[in-house]
């Protein structure tokens, strides 16, 4: 749903599937767009991670499967989503990922857009990745600072959405969504201003400490630091 996300599971995916050619896409890259979409479109596999840029209005041959992490802030926006796969004739698959209380967009889709869908049960033999990417935000300051912008992202952006009789900001669970984040701690913003969160675990690092990977952003860091101290 942001940019942030994007860059995010971007370079989560980038490090947790080495052998699958990953590539990101968001609004804010004017000038590379045009050449990371013209290299994804001559490859002959691999995972584009985008916002609703790529939504409409492109096309690349044999998508096979459009995977929605995000539900879209309007319902015209699903059906141009999914239909970035199943081109000219082929067939293709679209799956959208919904929490249990976000059910009824469902029926929203299939009355407003007269869409059907098939519920797929979730996969039980997955891995947790979560320690992997907890452990790459620890050593790079740059993946820490990511995960929190992509956290703050999303919740505004659901805030913001369009179904919000469905898509409640009151009823997301921040905890999980933190973890599913891979976060190091909760970061401070409006919309948990007064609210605790037992179930969320903040690790016992201080991540003023984290440095870096960048030898010169780390140098510029420091350097603010010591000019505020």
């Amino acid at each position: 749903s942001t940019c942030a996300c994007v860059e995010y599971y971007g370079k989560a995916l980038e490090s947790l599937m080495k052998q699958v050619k990953i590539m990101s896409i968001h609004g804010k890259m004017k000038h590379k767009r045009n050449k990371i979409f013209t290299e994804f479109r001559k490859l002959p596999g691999g995972i584009l991670v985008c916002t609703d840029v790529m939504a409409r209005g492109i096309d690349i041959p044999e998508v096979h499967w459009v995977l929605q992490y995000d539900p879209p802030s309007s319902a015209s926006a699903f059906v141009h989503r999914c239909g970035r796969t199943a081109r000219i004739g082929n067939t293709g698959s679209a799956l959208v990922f919904l929490l249990p209380m976000e059910e009824s967009y469902i029926n929203f889709l299939s009355i407003n857009q007269k869409c059907p869908m098939q519920e797929m049960k979730p996969q039980t033999d997955v891995l947790d990745l979560l320690p992997k990417l907890k452990s790459m935000a620890l050593a790079d300051r740059a993946v820490f600072e990511k995960g929190m912008k992509a956290f703050v992202s999303y919740v505004q952006a659901y805030a913001k959405h369009e179904c919000n009789l469905i898509f409640r900001i009151k009823d997301l669970d921040f905890a999980s969504l933190a973890r599913g984040f891979a976060l190091l701690k909760m970061p401070k913003m409006p919309e948990l201003r007064g609210k605790f969160f037992p179930d969320f675990t903040p690790v016992t690092v201080n991540t003023d400490s984290i440095s870096f990977k960048d030898k010169n952003r780390e140098k510029q860091r420091q350097k603010k630091l010591e000019e505020q101290r």
